[in-house]
């Protein structure tokens, strides 16, 4: 094996050759012997799995993204589909607004570049929802040029190959730098593919297998003994606990009273349970007058900034109680919980236990 200094391109080839024996199979990769053989990958599917990559693990997209390339086999079938269909879909990975930002990326995509996703870093990021790190992803994976991709699993990598104990996320530039002087300008795609598998399935957060690693003679932080602890992160600051109340109206007929959320914000766009705002100490917002009862028991869920604690109240639907702009009524044939987010399902779940 090559020295780091020497030679730090002869560890991009040494990478390649165990990446055509033990690249892992995902739906929307292209394998080594197939792309060898000249089958391109389709960016459309590497720019969907990118997205639902984000923050979210392989096992919890790929039926997510099954179901998705089923329904909508291009981006100009994703670009004409309902929003409504898209956010139910989409409904239990979190983080909504990247849904949002898909339909309005895949309609871009449709609209001014005929259905073709742009091949360069540049023109990608122009794109609603692409930042450095997808428009790198595509650029390299789809298009075969020589980008440098950054996700956790090459961080990690980095951060050990060379014994980086400056704590992440500051550390990010010195380990990008460290990441682009290794890729190649030969199949860099599956070089970025590699470098992701190695910090999946070998260089793993708590237990690294340095003893099968293809990197393991030149790995500086295996040979200091820190692999394990690496890389290291600035402590986060403890989260805070916002209190709400959500409203369950069920009319006799099995029909709901169910809130569009606004575009903006948290949950933007999804349909979900009438409520308040959350907060310390949220006043109580029902939609309509009527004898509302706790339910008994709370909802807990947890976002990425703060913790929030749900109170759930429940009465019967007037019969006749028209939707207003903001709330709508919603048959009991046309009500599926699954297009809930999870916060809603999780009180939708409560209700229907007791």
């Amino acid at each position: 094996m090559r020295d780091l200094k020497d030679d730090p391109l002869g560890l991009s080839d040494h990478i390649l050759t165990w990446y055509d024996n033990h690249a892992r199979a995902l739906p929307w990769r292209i394998s080594p012997k197939n792309r060898a053989l000249g089958i391109q990958p389709d960016p459309y599917r590497i720019w969907l799995s990118e997205v639902m990559l984000q923050q979210t693990t392989v096992a919890a997209v790929k039926d997510y993204f099954h179901r998705f390339t089923q329904r909508w086999p291009t981006v100009q079938k994703l670009a004409a589909a309902e929003d409504g269909d898209v956010m139910g879909e989409w409904a239990g990975l979190g983080y909504y607004a990247r849904a949002r930002n898909l339909l309005k990326c895949a309609r871009v995509v449709t609209d001014e570049y005929a259905g073709v996703f742009p091949t360069t870093h540049d023109s990608l990021l122009k794109l609603p929802g692409i930042g450095p790190y997808t428009a790198a992803a595509i650029s390299s994976i789809a298009y075969d040029l020589p980008e440098t991709v950054l996700d956790g699993n090459v961080e990690r990598v980095m951060a050990r190959l060379y014994n980086i104990d400056a704590p992440l996320p500051g550390s990010k530039p010195q380990l990008k730098t460290l990441a682009a002087a290794l890729t190649p300008n030969r199949r860099p795609g599956d070089y970025a593919q590699a470098v992701m598998d190695l910090g999946a399935t070998i260089c793993s957060p708590k237990s690294p297998a340095c003893g099968i690693c293809p990197w393991r003679d030149p790995c500086l932080a295996r040979t200091a003994g820190t692999a394990q602890s690496l890389p290291q992160k600035t402590p986060k600051k403890p989260k805070p606990t916002r209190r709400g109340h959500i409203y369950l109206a069920r009319a006799s007929n099995g029909d709901w009273l169910l809130e569009r959320r606004p575009d903006k914000g948290l949950l933007g766009g999804m349909l979900g349970w009438p409520g308040s705002e959350w907060s310390e100490d949220p006043a109580p917002n029902p939609p309509f007058a009527s004898d509302w009862r706790d339910l008994g028991g709370e909802v807990r869920h947890t976002f990425t900034h703060f913790h929030l604690i749900l109170q759930v109240l429940v009465t019967e639907l007037p019969t006749q109680y028209p939707p207003t702009e903001r709330h709508l009524r919603v048959a009991a044939n046309d009500f599926r919980p699954s297009d809930l987010p999870t916060v809603m399902r999780k009180a939708f779940d409560l209700w229907h236990s007791q």
